[in-house]
């Protein structure tokens, strides 16, 4: 119960977030990236986007400290808690020495 409270929470502050910067994106000169694309995510927001994309793993604490790591050098983080890596080149193109995913 405690997990479900903390991921509504968390969609409730990005929901929140989105819409209250809806004006400062629409008159907004530079470019921003707005469906999930490198810079799409501040490095402030980091924790809370891997909090949702680790919230259905066995491994939180591995998930959460490797998903705090990509995201802070790619400044993205795929939507959903498996997949959708696509949507970050960076976060999907970064491996582990043995050639393995490094971000999840």
């Amino acid at each position: 119960m405690t997990k479900f409270i903390t991921v509504l929470i968390v969609f409730s502050f990005l929901f929140a977030t989105q819409f209250s910067n809806a004006n400062e994106l629409e008159y907004s000169s530079e470019s921003i990236h707005t469906e999930g694309g490198e810079g799409s995510v501040k490095i402030g927001d980091c924790p809370a986007a891997c909090d949702v994309r680790c919230s259905a793993t066995s491994h939180k604490s591995a998930c959460l400290m490797y998903c705090n790591q990509c995201c802070k050098k790619c400044l993205c983080v795929p939507s959903g808690t498996y997949g959708n890596k696509q949507e970050c080149p960076c976060y999907n193109n970064w491996k582990t020495q043995e050639g393995g995913p490094k971000c999840p």
